[in-house]
């Protein structure tokens, strides 16, 4: 099938699919960077993490899926719609932020503590999206053809360990270092990137059974044959 006849249908889940995408994605970047958890565990002991890493390899899977069952040049429009999401809501905190508070309010510090994200956190989340996000897409695809569409589990785990590699060596560094110190930022960074793939292996199962009944449901199986891997169009 070629990318024209492909991109010009219907799909009944795709919809979905890009909204729940785009959830995950502000919720985890939203309430989850904020906080560093540190929790007890039989023979590490201390496991220090971000806690939005509970949540935000979601995305990741849902990315899986995306580029797996409906294309590179699908997956590539929901990620667009990610990034153009973190955009706004980053632009709407820092101006709900800087608003003066009312006589009477008493929750600008606390609010400030939660939204009041500095720019280069938000650089650095911006960017690590978006780099991310396109080399787990980008290695999904291009592994798809490799193995022509068998090992489905080599892709899914493949482009996690590449997409979410990129993620944390640029979140991280651009991020914290220099805020946190450098050992902290270290141990967040290679903790919550073991977590993240940890994560997506556990989930492996639960991947395999949403794509196959996509790829039912939908009567799409989406090879990458013809495609422009350019991340730098909305075109299909």
């Amino acid at each position: 099938m070629s990318p024209t006849a492909a991109t010009s249908r219907t799909y009944r889940y795709y919809d979905f699919i890009l909204g729940a995408f785009v959830c995950v994605l502000l919720c985890s970047n939203l309430i989850g960077p904020a906080k560093v958890a540190t929790v007890q565990l039989p023979i590490i002991g201390d496991f220090t993490f971000g806690a939005g890493v509970l949540f935000f390899p979601i995305s990741y899977v849902f990315g899986d899926v995306l580029t797996e069952v409906y294309g590179y040049a699908r997956a590539r429009r929901v990620i667009w719609s990610g990034l153009t999401a973190l955009v706004f809501a980053s632009i709407m905190a820092t101006v709900v932020v800087k608003l003066p508070a009312a006589a009477g309010w008493h929750g600008q510090e606390a609010y400030e503590s939660i939204f009041g994200q500095t720019p280069r956190i938000v650089l650095a989340s911006i960017t690590a999206f978006f780099l991310g996000e396109f080399m787990n897409s980008y290695t999904l695809a291009k592994m798809k053809l490799w193995t022509n569409g068998n090992a489905l589990w080599s892709r899914i785990i493949g482009s996690t360990i590449i997409g979410e590699g990129v993620d944390c060596l640029v979140f991280y560094p651009i991020a914290f270092f220099g805020v946190w110190e450098t050992r902290l930022v270290v141990t967040v960074m290679l903790s919550n990137y073991a977590l993240k793939v940890l994560w997506e292996v556990l989930a492996t199962p639960l991947t395999y059974r949403l794509i196959a009944a996509l790829k039912h449901a939908e009567n799409e199986d989406y090879f990458d044959r013809e495609t422009a891997f350019t991340p730098f169009t909305l075109h299909t």
